[in-house]
């Protein structure tokens, strides 16, 4: 069996207008056939999302209202030929990999097919999502409870996560969907080859390692298993994640000025249910 992170992916992220998958509307969209012994192949789309964006989104990935409007597709055949071609993928089996996907990315992509195509992704896709690559859970679980890096770069961001598996990282280039879809996919073979290594030959920083289950290297629940698996697995890490930091919100005397009593995290993954089955 070939290892998983060394058969073909498709990469995928998006560029929105604000950070609320369920409001928000898709920008720009990158999906990349990657690996696997075969040529990248790369579509990229440039949406018009039809509304206002918000300040911040704009600030983060540079697309301006103005910009959209002259040069993106509408989105409604925009989203149309995203939707189709995510299914497509789906249907030959490739897995789609990507950082955050099951948080955010997926969640866009499906209320966005809600409100325009009226049916859901894996509507579009007449199957659900079963081989998923998400590299924030995968990050997650292998090395825990890392520090953030400054007020303004988090633990687990997408640079983060890059620059700890020995990516570079080039900010000028950054929260654009090509350029971030593809350091996802570079990750995930990061997070790979270090799983599939010998626990003794993996690097001194992974070597180093401790979390608060004890010694026990969480590379290796990475490792010899095929796809199928692997999103199963990330169905339990990600449920435990949302538990655990729902908890931590929940407890005064570690959350301090975060602290929520009532905090509710949704640990579903990859796809989260919508109220009411539309957007």
């Amino acid at each position: 069996m070939t290892p998983w992170h060394l058969q073909r992916m498709a990469a995928l992220d998006f560029e929105a207008s604000d950070k609320t998958p369920d409001t928000a509307r898709i920008v720009s969209c990158a999906l990349i056939l990657v690996g696997g012994g075969l040529p990248t192949d790369t579509r990229t789309w440039l949406v018009n999302p039809g509304i206002a964006q918000e300040p911040g989104a704009i600030a983060v990935h540079g697309l301006t209202d103005e910009h959209l409007a002259e040069h993106g597709t509408p989105a409604e055949a925009a989203v149309g030929e995203i939707a189709k071609a995510v299914a497509e993928v789906v249907a030959g089996g490739t897995p789609l990999v990507g950082h955050n996907l099951g948080s955010y990315d997926f969640n866009l992509l499906n209320h966005e097919c809600l409100r325009h195509l009226g049916d859901s992704l894996e509507g579009v896709c007449r199957q659900p999502l079963t081989r998923v690559v998400d590299t924030l859970v995968l990050d997650k679980h292998a090395a825990p409870y890392r520090r953030r890096v400054s007020e303004t770069q988090g633990p687990y961001q997408m640079r983060t996560s890059a620059e700890t598996y020995g990516l570079k990282w080039e900010e000028d280039k950054a929260h654009g969907a090509e350029y971030d879809a593809m350091q996802s996919a570079r990750v995930a073979y990061k997070i790979g080859a270090i799983a599939h290594t010998r626990p003794e030959d993996r690097p001194d920083w992974v070597q180093q390692l401790r979390n608060r289950r004890g010694p026990y290297d969480r590379f290796n629940d990475l490792a010899f298993v095929d796809v199928e698996e692997l999103h199963r697995r990330q169905v339990v890490w990600a449920r435990e994640s949302a538990e655990s930091y729902q908890a931590w919100l929940r407890e005064p005397a570690k959350s301090g000025e975060k602290h929520d009593p009532n905090a509710v995290i949704d640990g579903t993954w990859p796809l989260r249910p919508v109220e009411g089955g539309d957007a």
